[in-house]
């Protein structure tokens, strides 16, 4: 990506975790290995795979959100030189869909809210509860703020085999995605219909709002014309494939289970990325879940 002329945005935060939560401890390692389950998939409900699976472990989840390992959190908003460069990085992304979604907001006669990006290592807490490595980055509607470890773009180009600095651009665009969803309504629109679903039908929801999600990225990346470079769509293609729930559950040595995904396919979240890239027009990113 050509990044060096974008401005990063203003909107961002740095925690510090101390003390308590899973950080460095024991249970660190087990995290490490859901990692092939929910490392890479987004939003609060890959919040709820990771505590059900804690439950089944026999870890009490209440560590996660302060009600048993005393995790303190610090807040804080340093100069942008003291940031990491993946940090300067992801804020120079931050600043890109910012200025391209306020362009699509004032065409039609709206103002764009941007969200804020909060990093964090290993340890963070949201307004949905608590940010743990493991999750991969996600977007809490409750607190309008994207959670990153930028630990996890060395997963992706480790574990996931999607190098490159455009999954770091699709990988936070995907969480805009979601922050598009929740300022518009449809997210909500979207919970209401799950809590009347069953289990797959919820699931089939939630893939439907992933994969838009993932169509909005490509609207962002196809709207700054400055932004692409030769290999930059094999990039995002080879990302999106990484983290599809087949090849997923695959790597875990599972059978992909279709009433179990919960953010589509490879193949569907290369193509519903491609059609945001193909097309630049976030009318086109209807995945029919509202």
């Amino acid at each position: 990506m050509r990044l060096d002329d974008e401005q990063e945005s203003s909107h961002y935060e740095v925690q510090d975790g101390r003390g308590g939560g899973l950080g460095g401890g024991g249970l660190g390692g087990g995290l490490g290995m859901l990692l092939p389950l929910v490392g890479s998939r987004f939003g609060c409900g890959g919040i709820a795979v990771v505590l059900i699976i804690m439950v089944v472990m026999g870890v009490n989840p209440l560590s996660l959100i302060g009600g048993g390992g005393g995790q303190q959190v610090q807040t804080q908003k340093p100069a942008s030189g003291q940031l990491t460069d993946v940090q300067r990085v992801s804020l120079k992304v931050l600043g890109s869909t910012e200025r391209r979604w306020t362009d699509i907001f004032k065409a039609e006669g709206q103002q764009y809210p941007p969200p804020t990006l909060v990093f964090y290592s290993q340890n963070g807490q949201s307004g949905c509860g608590a940010a743990q490595s493991a999750m991969g980055p996600f977007y809490c509607p409750a607190d309008q703020r994207i959670y990153l470890d930028t630990d996890f773009f060395k997963e992706m180009e480790t574990r996931f085999n999607a190098p490159g600095d455009f999954p770091i651009g699709y990988i936070i665009a995907h969480e805009v995605g979601h922050h598009i969803q929740t300022i518009t309504g449809q997210a909500d629109k979207i919970r209401k219909a799950q809590q009347r679903a069953s289990e797959a039908e919820g699931n089939a929801l939630q893939v439907k709002m992933e994969l838009q999600a993932d169509c909005y990225a490509g609207v962002w990346a196809a709207r700054d014309t400055n932004l692409m470079e030769p290999g930059d769509l094999e990039e995002g293609m080879r990302a999106a494939e990484a983290i599809g729930d087949d090849t997923l559950q695959r790597e875990a040595g599972r059978r992909p289970v279709p009433d179990s995904f919960t953010h589509g396919t490879s193949a569907q979240r290369m193509q519903w990325l491609r059609k945001g890239l193909d097309s630049g027009d976030p009318a086109q990113c209807d995945t029919g879940a509202v």
